[in-house]
């Protein structure tokens, strides 16, 4: 049997390296395959947010307020077995001068996390996995940095896998709403030691690998 698997991708953290930037870069990515059942969910919990007076058009994790934040933690944390969630942990501290060019850090970290999920998907047997990040962060060289994401990945992930990365908005995709939500709650735990909403997910958290982890260098 063949399928077409899905990952949704969400950043965490600015990348300004300097005292005055988060401390971390996360990256996380939400696995999964169709159907979406948690997608009926969303949409209704939109539409009570509307009849309720407020005017979101999507969920995005910082700026909804602590009621609609929670009401979407818990449809997550119910549909936790059709979901694999996955994090690149970057100190943005020990990343050293060189590999900040907007040009290399966000291909190479992405390209990091992607060759670790693809690795360790359900099944092999997929027809062909469709990656959907929201759009790349730097806007002035935004096309510049999605060609060496493409660059860098065919040289990272697997010989053979068929794949393909799009650059879409936030608000056309629940998974990409989804992936924010998580990858809020994992920058949340590293950032300010805060677990509340980590906890409510990490069932299907596989894995938080953090790059620099053995690293000794302080840069700033």
């Amino acid at each position: 049997m063949t399928y077409r698997a899905y990952i949704f991708l969400d950043e965490s953290g600015n990348l300004d390296f300097s005292t005055k930037g988060t401390r971390y870069f996360v990256l996380t990515s939400v696995s999964t395959v169709r159907p979406f059942n948690w997608f009926s969910l969303l949409d209704e919990a939109k539409y009570d947010c509307l009849e309720h007076g407020l005017e979101n058009d999507h969920f995005h994790c910082a700026v909804d307020n602590k009621h609609v934040r929670e009401n979407v933690f818990n449809i997550i944390s119910t549909n936790l077995d059709s979901i694999y969630i996955d994090s690149l942990i970057v100190e943005k501290r020990k990343t050293g001068p060189a590999l900040r060019a907007d040009e290399r850090f966000y291909p190479e970290m992405l390209g990091h996390l992607l060759k670790y999920v693809l690795c360790r998907q359900p099944s092999m047997e997929a027809q062909e996995i469709i990656i959907i990040t929201d759009t790349v962060p730097v806007n002035k060289k935004r096309r510049s940095i999605e060609k060496a994401v493409k660059t860098t990945l065919s040289k990272m992930l697997p010989t053979g896998q068929k794949y393909r990365i799009l650059h879409h908005s936030s608000r056309s995709h629940y998974g990409l709403q989804l992936a924010d939500y998580c990858c809020w709650a994992v920058a949340r735990k590293h950032e300010r030691g805060e677990t509340r909403h980590f906890d409510m997910i990490k069932k299907s958290v596989r894995s938080e690998f953090d790059i620099f982890k053995k690293g000794k260098n302080y840069y700033y």
